[in-house]
């Protein structure tokens, strides 16, 4: 759907920002490697029902989701999406998920994780493309974004 995320983007002037890899970025460690970056610095999209609604996270490479902040956070137990429900719910693929170009009605936050870092890749749409932005970059293009939330742990905390 990285077609999708470049009409998105177009609306922003940043379609010529999208970073298409010759290789697969579909997990952290390859995006990583394709970037050659710190896996801490690949922002994974993560994808949830909390209850009956649709949640997207967005948190650093190394960041693991908290069970006890994430059902405090959203008053419900974190259940992942399959890549079925993924891809149909969310309007992307597992590999290529995204907070850019969703479907109506998906929430997006971005972890505190990321706070930490000047810049960032999440993907495009597809599972073999990425964006860098800043935290505040990625908060303005995220699609549905509904604020910042703190429901991981990572090395550091």
């Amino acid at each position: 759907m990285i077609e999708k995320v470049r009409e998105y983007f177009k609306r922003f002037g940043m379609d010529g920002k999208i970073l298409e890899l010759n290789e697969s970025s579909a997990t952290v460690e390859l995006a990583a490697k394709a970037l050659g970056c710190e896996p801490c610095r690949i922002a994974k999209t993560l994808s949830f029902h909390a209850g009956d609604r649709v949640v997207l996270v967005v948190a650093a490479g190394d960041a693991k989701v908290d069970n006890r902040k994430f059902k405090e956070f959203f008053g419900a137990k974190a259940k992942m999406l399959s890549p079925e429900e993924a891809e149909t719910l969310v309007g992307h693929a597992v590999g290529g998920v995204c907070p850019f170009a969703v479907n109506e009605g998906v929430e997006v936050y971005l972890d505190a994780s990321l706070k930490r870092f000047q810049t960032v890749f999440p993907a495009c749409g597809s599972s073999n493309s990425a964006v860098e932005l800043t935290p505040e970059e990625l908060e303005k293009y995220s699609s549905g974004f509904c604020g910042w939330a703190d429901v991981c742990k990572t090395e550091q905390n």
